[in-house]
C-alpha cells in the first residue's frame, strides 16, 4: 500500500500516525520511516484498513486490539559472557 493511501486510511479511522503506532505497539518513528520507502508493509496496511473499516461501521476497534497485549523484547545482553547465544572463550589479557 502506498504511504499516501495509508495516511488516508488513518484519517478515515480518525487516527494520527502517533496514535496508530501506540495502538499497535510500535515506535512512531518506525511508521514514519515508511514514507521514505513510499510503501507500507502488508501487515501494517492490513491492520490500518481493518481499523478504518471498523471505525466507519461504528465498531470499537480499540476493544478488539486490546485483547492482544503488545509484547516488548528485552533489550541488551542476554547474560554476562555470552554474545549472540554463543559462549565466549575466556581471554587472558594481562600485560
Amino acid at each position: 500500500m502506498p504511504y499516501v493511501e495509508f495516511l488516508a486510511e488513518l484519517e478515515r479511522a480518525g487516527l494520527s500516525v502517533r496514535s496508530f503506532a501506540d495502538l499497535i505497539g510500535m515506535n512512531p518513528n518506525s511508521i514514519t520511516n515508511y514514507a521514505g520507502r513510499g510503501d507500507v508493509p502488508q501487515h501494517i496496511a492490513l491492520v490500518t484498513v481493518l481499523v478504518a473499516e471498523m471505525s466507519a461501521n461504528g465498531i470499537d476497534y480499540r476493544a478488539a486490539i486490546a485483547k492482544v497485549a503488545p509484547t516488548r523484547q528485552p533489550r541488551g545482553a542476554t547474560r554476562r559472557g555470552s554474545f549472540g547465544g554463543d559462549r565466549q572463550a575466556n581471554l587472558d589479557l594481562r600485560s
